[in-house]
């Protein structure tokens, strides 16, 4: 089960959960969800298309049987200056031929986020219109590829999904 022990939530909520059925419905993917932890009229909108589109009943409530449904809905990673591994491998292959990148150094491709991952992340962040801090979080993972109909995080892999 991708999205174990979630409680039933239904519009109005708000918090942690409402943030992992927004990850989740973006995954989906509903690109123009933003996460923003508010069960407000477009995630309502997006949980019945995403129910009616299951064959479940579309009544805009994330009981046991759409959480069952949709994908795991559990946060990637943060990576900052200083994390290492396969997740920083991928994020350093897909800046390295990414989009916004023009004019920066290649960051090298050694699964270390040294300063010239950051840069890479930052000239991303510039590109992608997101808080440029040059550290990927929740908002710059959900930065969209337009016309490759996918986000940072469908590009480096769903596989580090924190459940």
């Amino acid at each position: 089960m991708p999205n174990p022990g979630q409680p039933t939530i239904r519009p109005g909520a708000t918090g942690n959960v409402v943030r992992r059925l927004q990850r989740a419905l973006r995954r989906t993917p509903e690109l123009e969800l933003v996460v923003d932890g508010i069960f407000g009229p477009m995630t309502e909108t997006l949980v019945i298309n995403f129910q009616k589109a299951s064959s479940l009943a579309p009544d805009g409530i994330v009981g046991p049987i759409t959480w069952n449904a949709l994908p795991d809905g559990g946060p990637m990673p943060l990576l900052v200056e200083g994390s290492t591994g396969a997740a920083v491998r991928q994020l350093q292959t897909v800046l390295t031929n990414g989009p916004g990148q023009s004019g920066i150094p290649s960051p090298g491709i050694d699964g270390d986020f040294g300063p010239r991952t950051k840069a890479a992340v930052e000239a991303f962040q510039r590109w992608g219109h997101v808080s440029v801090d040059g550290d990927v979080g929740d908002q710059t993972w959900a930065v969209s590829f337009q016309a490759a109909h996918s986000t940072l995080e469908t590009q480096v892999g769903l596989n580090f999904v924190i459940g």
